[in-house]
């Protein structure tokens, strides 16, 4: 510990206070005067400052809950769904139930309390307790220790600390850019070579069940997985034209043979997703055995007419998924119905040469995008890692 630094229990140093919720069935209780702010609001914000909130009570509603007002300079933290946000209110602010508003003593700046506790949502999450989720009590988080410098010390910091971070949100922020404009340059390639249509392309009133030779959906439970045997594909294993086998469940063999019976998945066929998220599609490779999970759907498209490449880029195309989704379903999670699998209108397609010239090039440009995207995501960890080490350091009295 740094010379002129104590280790002090949080409850020794600040004010801990509970929030509560008024009865939302009582109008009287709402649209008042008296800020009131929640976990979830907490996780929209960008600044660690909040002088205004979504929602307000009354003095009634404070009266008769057990919402306490907060002077301005707490530092409030979502205890629960998640643990972890932080925000500094600027004005008086009462919370909810699921946030525990700390108050400075005389030892504490806010700010530095607000950096310190930023620094250890690991450790407040394992205090967490609960079966249906994780909540921190303000009695465990009353014997959190914290380190109390001099306050000119924390003041240091804390200005050491915003120069830092506002240059790490600088390049966090263009490093997201950049991930955004990989991300897009599938999409917008795909666009155009669908858009600007050139000879061959053939117009007809096809569905795509009249260009395909089966499309069946999967089963409609959940299959039993072990560690090894035959991969079982998931929604969230269907990414954009092909599998993504990271954490891939499996199944046995036994159970393999009950889920195909319907059909079995050949290289060359398509997996499309029916939701979360509805419309990615995917090519079975060579020499892949694979077992459908729920909420997909095999396709096998007629050679005849398409290749599968192909075809999984032209339902990817954003026109294409538009038409998909169209007539989807579901108040939470989109859900596209069979009939509406079968009856797309695929619109204009080319000779199968051309098909293929067309996914290979596109394949080129997903690569490029691929390549882009791994670059930026290992920028945004660097990013994220370099501030636990600024705070891990400034904390341990190291800058």
């Amino acid at each position: 510990m740094k010379k002129g630094w104590r280790l002090k229990q949080l409850g020794d140093v600040c004010t801990i206070v509970n929030g509560g919720t008024p009865k939302t069935r009582i109008p009287e209780y709402w649209d008042g005067d008296h800020l009131w702010i929640t976990p979830a609001e907490m996780g929209k914000r960008s600044s660690p400052y909040v002088a205004d909130t979504e929602r307000k009570i009354t003095d009634l509603g404070l009266r008769d809950s057990s919402a306490k007002m907060l002077p301005a300079g707490s530092v409030i933290l979502s205890s629960r769904a998640p643990i972890g946000y932080l925000v500094i209110n600027t004005e008086p602010m009462a919370t909810n139930q699921g946030c525990k508003g700390i108050i400075p003593g005389d030892q504490l700046k806010d700010k530095f309390l607000y950096y310190y506790l930023g620094s250890i949502v690991d450790v407040l999450n394992l205090l967490g307790t609960g079966a249906t989720f994780k909540e921190l009590s303000g009695g465990k988080l009353k014997t959190i220790t914290v380190p109390v410098p001099p306050l000119p010390e924390q003041q240091r910091i804390v200005a050491l600390l915003d120069e830092a971070f506002d240059g790490l949100a600088t390049a966090k922020a263009n490093a997201e850019q950049n991930l955004a404009n990989a991300r897009a340059l599938f999409e917008s390639h795909l666009d155009a070579v669908f858009r600007q249509r050139g000879e061959g392309w053939v117009e007809h009133k096809k569905s795509l069940a009249e260009l395909c030779e089966l499309i069946v959906d999967c089963e409609h439970k959940t299959a039993p997985t072990q560690e090894q045997g035959t991969p079982s594909i998931r929604t969230p294993n269907i990414g954009k034209g092909k599998l993504l086998l990271d954490g891939v469940y499996r199944v046995s063999e036994e159970t393999y043979r009950k889920w195909t019976r319907r059909a079995e998945p050949l290289p060359g066929d398509l997996i499309l997703a029916r939701e979360a998220p509805a419309g990615n599609v995917a090519v079975i490779p060579e020499n892949l055995k694979v077992c459908l999970g729920q909420r997909t759907v095999l396709i096998r498209p007629n050679r005849k007419f398409l290749e599968p490449e192909f075809l999984a880029l032209l339902l990817l195309w954003p026109q294409m998924q538009q038409r998909l989704l169209a007539h989807s379903r579901g108040a939470t999670v989109e859900h596209v119905n069979m009939k509406d699998i079968r009856a797309l209108d695929v619109g204009g397609i080319p000779p199968l040469s051309l098909q293929r010239d067309i996914a290979s090039v596109v394949g080129a440009v997903t690569e490029e995008s691929e390549r882009l995207e791994a670059i930026y995501q290992r920028k945004l960890a660097a990013l994220d890692e370099l501030k636990q080490s600024l705070l891990h350091r400034a904390f341990h009295g190291e800058l």
